[in-house]
């Protein structure tokens, strides 16, 4: 074994290791509603006293899993980035695979609609991807409409139908040529057990919704709920239908 491959996998060992700890996963899954939280509240949700709280988010940040974001007195911690979100996730959707299926605790209202990171997840998420893969607005990019053989899903690319639609809703659709993430791409959603749309577009079109009220954030989760105001505009730019969550 050559010096480098010691090296990646002593950094995956490490980072295992850190995400392993009980009130770390609990800090790391709290934030995955893509906002930022004080030492302070994230404590509160890890159960766990200021100091060591504050121990766990060091090792976090040197780690890379999160940033600090100083701000005035306070200083908040949100998730690094896109990557660390989506592996979470992907810890997610293995944790619910056990005996104990994941839908017999989590509730029908998050299961319906949620933030992944910057993007949406549930049971609204996946409706809109597969309509918008109905409609022609997005395609599987060239050679990627299947999981790769590493089991990563499929990207896809706006077409000129949807580049049209969302013009003119007034989406921005542009993709961010600096940036490292993928434009859109499918990412699987641990309740509904199939993709809703992620990458660029995904957290493009999260802001539209919560912007122009469809969608809004619930206190204190990821829960999002889907406003009357959304359910038409839902119904009338996409034809998508929804039920209401089910208790």
């Amino acid at each position: 074994m050559d010096v480098e491959q010691a090296d990646v996998n002593l950094a995956i060992a490490q980072i295992a290791a850190a995400i392993a700890e009980p009130a770390r996963a609990r800090m790391l899954c709290a934030l995955m509603d893509g906002r930022a939280y004080t030492a302070t509240e994230l404590a509160t949700v890890a159960d766990t006293a200021a100091s060591t709280a504050s121990a766990h988010l060091s090792r976090l940040t040197d780690l890379g899993l999160l940033h600090k974001v100083s701000q005035g007195r306070h200083r908040y911690f949100r998730l690094a980035n896109a990557e660390v979100a989506q592996v979470l996730e992907s810890m997610m959707q293995l944790a619910g695979q056990q005996p104990k299926s994941i839908q017999s605790t989590t509730p029908a209202s998050l299961r319906f609609a949620r933030s992944c990171y910057d993007h949406l997840a549930g049971t609204v998420a996946v409706a809109l991807l597969q309509q918008l893969l109905k409609l022609g607005w997005l395609a599987p990019a060239p050679g990627s409409d299947v999981l790769s053989a590493s089991g990563q899903q499929p990207d896809y690319q706006l077409t000129a139908l949807g580049k049209a639609g969302f013009s003119a809703l007034g989406v921005d659709y542009q993709a961010k040529p600096q940036s490292k993430r993928r434009y859109a791409c499918g990412c699987l959603d641990w309740s509904e057990r199939t993709a809703h749309l992620g990458g660029q577009l995904g957290a493009l079109l999260l802001a539209f919704m919560l912007e122009k009220q469809w969608l809004r954030r619930m206190l204190g989760n990821r829960e999002l709920q889907l406003t009357d105001l959304g359910k038409r505009q839902l119904n009338k730019q996409f034809a998508l239908q929804l039920p209401a969550p089910k208790g």
